[in-house]
């Protein structure tokens, strides 16, 4: 399969200046995807926040299992940390509106959001801010460096996403299928596309495939992805089905929601009650 991490210099720059700002600031946000909380859990998440409140804001709340999504902000209170649930395009009104009741009456109130890669990091400041200060884009690792950025109110840290290089590859497999990670590094879109197919049909998710495009993978992976890639035309040279570009079709799919709504883990996978991190 090749690499199975993807940690370019910018991460650990990045790191060492977290971790010089991070005791200027009132409230750190981290924000996860609530279609993989555990997967997409901040590493060194507690390291950087020491005794600081901590808030888990879990992003595209409009991709994931509405019952799973309430099943980790239950999971979350019981730890006793404060945990929300978002769609970072909506209205997030209420959440700006609960963060000020924490602004010291003398200045803004500072915060920090850290996260992974493509999470939501910089959509979450720019709706806290009220304007388009922070570049977004679609593909991971684009704020590569940290940066203060002024709010009505707020004083806000954005940082670039930082992964987690002890990671198992399950984990950074589990990451590029939401495009947290490079799918080029950790073993291209073929291999990714299979190993996703592989793993909905354990966890008996693969509905959504056949509905959209028809396809059923009780034959195996390899022929879905193969049938999938002829229904969308993605064809080489003499007709044969190029399996990267069916495999970033489903990935792009998967990835933007095209597919539905998924939850790919639940509390009870945590084995690390403090950070929720998988060991």
């Amino acid at each position: 399969m090749g690499r199975t991490v993807w940690f370019p210099g910018h991460m650990a720059k990045g790191r060492r200046e977290l971790e010089e700002i991070v005791p200027l600031v009132d409230l750190v946000i981290e924000v996860r995807d609530a279609r993989a909380p555990l997967s997409t859990a901040a590493p060194f998440a507690e390291d950087l926040t020491g005794k600081r409140t901590r808030l888990i804001v879990l992003s595209h709340k409009d991709l994931a299992d509405p019952k799973c999504t309430d099943l980790w902000l239950a999971h979350f209170k019981r730890l006793g940390v404060s945990a929300v649930a978002l769609n970072l395009r909506g209205n997030i009104a209420s959440l700006r509106a609960s963060l000020l009741r924490h602004k010291p009456s003398f200045r803004e109130l500072r915060l920090a959001v850290i996260g992974i890669p493509n999470v939501g990091k910089s959509t979450l400041l720019n709706a806290l801010v009220r304007r388009k200060k922070a570049e977004v884009g679609l593909l991971p690792g684009v704020t590569r460096r940290v940066s203060w950025y002024r709010g009505e109110g707020f004083l806000v840290l954005d940082s670039p996403g930082i992964l987690d290089p002890s990671s198992d590859p399950f984990t950074h497999q589990l990451l590029a299928w939401l495009g947290c990670s490079k799918v080029e590094v950790i073993g291209g879109y073929e291999v990714l596309a299979l190993s996703l197919l592989r793993f909905l049909k354990e966890k008996n998710l693969i509905g959504a495939i056949r509905k959209k495009w028809g396809v059923d993978v009780a034959n195996g992976e390899q022929e879905a992805l193969e049938a999938m890639g002829r229904r969308l035309g993605c064809l080489g040279p003499g007709g044969e089905v190029d399996l990267e570009r069916a495999g970033m079709s489903l990935l792009k799919a998967f990835s933007g929601g095209d597919l539905g709504r998924f939850t790919l883990e639940m509390p009870e996978e945590s084995k690390d009650e403090v950070s929720g991190r998988r060991r």
